[in-house]
């Protein structure tokens, strides 16, 4: 009688350590594993409960927050720390990120802070425009001091102050740009007294800018709805109310270049951005539904697209430069190829009030979107291992998150942190919020062990998700009650008007009446 057993050396079975895995041995034969792919579904659908069980996006607001909505928010682009946000009330705030706490209060503008950019620096200077008509730079850096680690405030050199005005660790912080006190009239005493108290913040207003008297503006009354800082130049672009486009030079308190003819408009700009790779590109929004490109180099803008209803926000996507996006008052989200403005790439919907801020996600594949129906949304510009977006074939236009709580108002402004896991929302109950990008993922260092057990059950759920189980496990979400029935309602007219239209079609002379493409709906006309 002969008996086959199995063979194997010492080696292939014994750890090399105590810490290592035990060495395993696996039969690749498909015969041997007839279950599999029934144990891989199993194993498919438990991947997408945890996800759901582990889904706990809210991390907690910065605290404090305003006394009143807030209306702008701006992240740092060279430091994930530093934020700094605008309020109704006119104050402007700079919060620390690593411990969720506010480092100064700064009565900046006597009316709402229209728009707050960064720098492109190390400096840390920052500039706000307020509905006052006055832009002013500020430093999140408090003069002649600097943050510890642990987010307290320190002097340098307060017992032997250095006469020449130079410090000794401006090679270590950067050097501070030293800005020209602008001399716009004679002031009075009073005014005087106002300069005093505003020059004694540590953190400024370094500089203040204002526009120029002109026929239709003599007393300053044109205010600034956004401004946006150049990606590499030193130079800062401001949308204003005289329907025009201004880019000022932070040393100079007059615009260098004004748009003021745009299509022949006389309505209000209310968005302002540069692109961050062509140098000389910007695109603004106003109040006439249109989005414009212009060249700086050049005084006539380039081309102008009208849509259907009014564009409130509008992001430049980082890592594909040709694109952006914009919120709109339809309730929708859209992408355009700059080089096409007359149809939107993409189409994203969900929102059941107006979209009022637009943010990308660093990586360039994903945005998040704040809207008057108190809900964030998360969309992806491409499905799982899609290719190109701007081609729009692999976009979804359906959010992949939806965020929310019970006392969250409407949403004014949104942004992604550059490390790309966390989403900072400001709205109108006073409050900045912390979300994760990842609702379900796990702060903090992960194992080997872990991380590939996280990256094989999101494999199984990308490769199952279209079978019915796992599909409404992983799609299915919870939203307020409000938002629920307005989406019911919303549905019902879309089909009405589905039907419509079909009928329309239907009963008309053969060749005289065609289907409509809902994204060609969008745009009433292009401008050149």
């Amino acid at each position: 009688m002969k008996v086959k057993a199995l063979s194997r050396s010492q080696s292939s079975t014994t750890r090399s350590s105590l810490h290592d895995l035990r060495p395993t041995h696996k039969n690749l034969n498909p015969a041997s594993h007839p279950q599999a792919r029934a144990r891989e579904y199993t194993r498919a659908v438990t991947a997408a409960k945890l996800d759901r069980m582990f889904a706990a996006p809210f991390l907690g607001e910065l605290k404090g927050g305003h006394v009143d909505a807030i209306s702008t928010l701006a992240i740092c682009r060279t430091n994930l720390c530093p934020v700094v946000s605008g309020c109704v009330d006119g104050t402007i705030r700079i919060w620390d990120m690593q411990n969720r706490k506010m480092i100064v209060n700064l009565e900046a503008h006597s009316r709402t802070v229209s728009g707050v950019t960064f720098g492109n620096g190390v400096e840390g200077m920052f500039y706000s425009c307020g509905e006052e008509g006055i832009v002013k730079a500020w430093s999140i850096y408090p003069k002649d001091q600097y943050i510890t680690a642990d987010g307290g405030i320190e002097s340098s050199d307060d017992d032997n102050p250095n006469l020449d005005g130079d410090d000794e660790d401006d090679d270590l912080y950067g050097k501070k740009p030293k800005a020209k006190k602008q001399n716009y009239s004679k002031p009075s005493n009073n005014n005087n007294a106002k300069r005093k108290d505003e020059s004694e913040s540590p953190y400024g207003p370094h500089n203040i800018y204002r526009l120029p008297p002109s026929r239709n503006n003599r007393h300053y009354n044109n205010a600034f709805h956004s401004i946006d800082h150049h990606w590499s130049k030193s130079q800062f672009a401001t949308a204003s109310s005289d329907a025009a486009v201004h880019l000022w030079d932070p040393e100079r308190s007059t615009p260098i270049s004004t748009f003021g003819n745009l299509w022949g408009s006389d309505d209000t700009v209310t968005t302002v951005r540069y692109n961050p790779s062509e140098s000389d590109l910007i695109a603004h929004t106003s109040n006439d539904r249109g989005i414009g490109l212009h060249d700086t180099r050049t005084s006539s803008p380039l081309q102008k697209t009208i849509m259907g209803m009014k564009c409130n926000c509008l992001e430049w996507n980082p890592m594909e430069p040709y694109m952006f996006a914009v919120g709109n008052e339809d309730y929708n989200a859209y992408t355009f190829d700059m080089r096409k403005l007359n149809r939107p790439t993409g189409m994203f919907k969900g929102h059941v009030g107006a979209v009022m801020s637009v943010a990308w996600s660093p990586t360039g594949t994903e945005f998040v979107t704040g809207s008057y129906d108190k809900t964030i949304r998360i969309f992806s510009v491409r499905k799982e291992g899609g290719t190109a977006a701007h081609a729009g074939s692999n976009s979804t236009g359906v959010a992949r998150d939806i965020y929310h709580t019970k006392r969250m108002q409407r949403v004014f402004c949104v942004g992604y942190t550059f490390d790309h896991k966390y989403i900072l929302s400001g709205s109108d109950d006073t409050n900045i919020r912390l979300w994760k990008a990842r609702s379900s993922e796990k702060i903090g260092q992960l194992s080997a062990r872990e991380e590939t057990s996280l990256q094989y059950r999101h494999a199984l759920v990308q490769k199952y998700v279209h079978l019915p189980e796992v599909k409404r496990i992983s799609k299915s979400r919870r939203v307020p009650k409000f938002v629920k029935k307005e989406t019911q309602a919303a549905m019902v007219q879309k089909e009405k008007r589905r039907r419509k239209e079909g009928n329309v079609v239907k009963h008309s002379k053969a060749g005289t009446k065609k289907f409509t493409d809902e994204k060609a709906k969008a745009i009433v006309k292009t401008v050149d």
